[in-house]
């Protein structure tokens, strides 16, 4: 079977054969040039940011992306955004194929995905009014050309993500972060999107704002039929918001499951290892719970390990996890694992 049609496999069976796929990501790569010399440059490799993924989102449903950082996950993000042309694979959104698409294709679907970006503080305007920063979308969309209904509008979305609707003619400048991010918020909605890209949303805020944020998340799901990819490395957030799991290490998805799943009965050393080092509120299970330290540092993404990109921190490397690539494999309903050894 060749790397296409084996992901196309995976990517179908690993939303469990279910229908209404909105996202749709087939052996999607992304490799970055490394060039060297000043004058005269020359090629020297490439950074291998995603090497091969495939992973589907149906409508309604939030998929979770975690792992350490470099690992790939905002690439993806930013590749399925069309922000990077993939160097290789198929994204698909409702059907249609996003790289073959030109500029004027594009600006129609990004009608439909927005994003949420990491950071409040740089990702909004500082010269730009929170009305304007929300209102601009859909002034430049065509959505609502009236400046008053536009503006009614405006007032409307910072209502319904928790802000005062006054609040319209403040500066980024003079709010929280987590108004700020509230705001980012708003922005994503102002268009009526169907699938919304959350890069890791929450981690720069504070702990008691982080759960606020989540919740709202959650709420506007539901309210909006929305379809969220959620990128984090905190996994308690995640086990809140997501309906699965798709674990990332140096470019490739290690292990996807059902949430649950996932964090009952973690198959992949990488996943265990993850959620060993997620701290639980009860000091006395806290202490008696066993720690998985992984040893080594990262491989780098431009001279990755072959094989299993694992095997070289991996406790239960054999001779063979160092040959040939493993593939996903289901071993439970729905419960994907990359790893020869499990």
């Amino acid at each position: 079977m060749s790397a296409t049609r084996a992901a196309q496999t995976f990517a179908g069976a690993s939303n469990g054969g279910r229908g209404d796929t909105l996202v749709e990501v087939n052996n999607l790569k992304m490799y970055f040039p490394i060039t060297e010399g000043i004058l005269i440059q020359t090629h020297a490799g490439f950074v291998k940011a995603v090497d091969g993924i495939s992973f589907m989102i149906k409508k309604g449903e939030t998929l979770g992306l975690v792992g350490e950082s470099g690992c790939g996950k905002t690439t993806t993000g930013r590749c399925i955004l069309q922000l990077e042309n993939p160097t290789a694979g198929e994204i698909k959104f409702d059907g249609v194929e996003l790289t073959s698409l030109d500029a004027r294709q594009l600006r129609d679907v990004r009608r439909k995905i927005q994003v949420i970006f990491q950071d409040p503080y740089s990702s909004l305007n500082p010269r730009m009014k929170v009305g304007d920063i929300i209102g601009e979308p859909m002034y430049v969309h065509g959505l609502e050309p009236d400046k008053e209904k536009r503006r009614k509008r405006v007032r409307e979305l910072l209502t319904t993500c928790g802000l005062r609707p006054e609040m319209d003619d403040r500066y980024p400048h003079e709010m929280s972060g987590g108004q700020r991010q509230r705001v980012g918020i708003a922005r994503a909605l102002a268009l009526e999107p169907e699938f919304i890209i959350c890069d890791e949303p929450v981690s720069a805020l504070d702990v008691s704002i982080q759960a606020q944020v989540i919740n709202l998340l959650e709420d506007l799901r539901d309210k909006f039929n929305l379809t969220y990819l959620f990128i984090a490395h905190d996994l308690s957030v995640v086990r809140h918001l997501c309906h699965r799991v798709a674990v990332m290490y140096l470019g490739k998805i290690v292990e996807l499951a059902e949430c649950d799943e996932l964090y009952d009965n973690p198959m992949h050393p990488y996943t265990k290892a993850l959620l060993s080092a997620v701290p639980v509120p009860d000091p006395e299970i806290e202490e008696e719970r066993q720690r998985i330290i992984v040893s080594g540092e990262i491989p780098s993404p431009i001279n990755p390990p072959s094989g299993c990109v694992f095997n070289p921190r991996c406790s239960i490397a054999a001779d063979g996890c160092r040959g040939e690539v493993p593939v996903l494999r289901e071993l439970k309903p729905g419960h994907w694992v990359a790893c020869p050894e499990v």
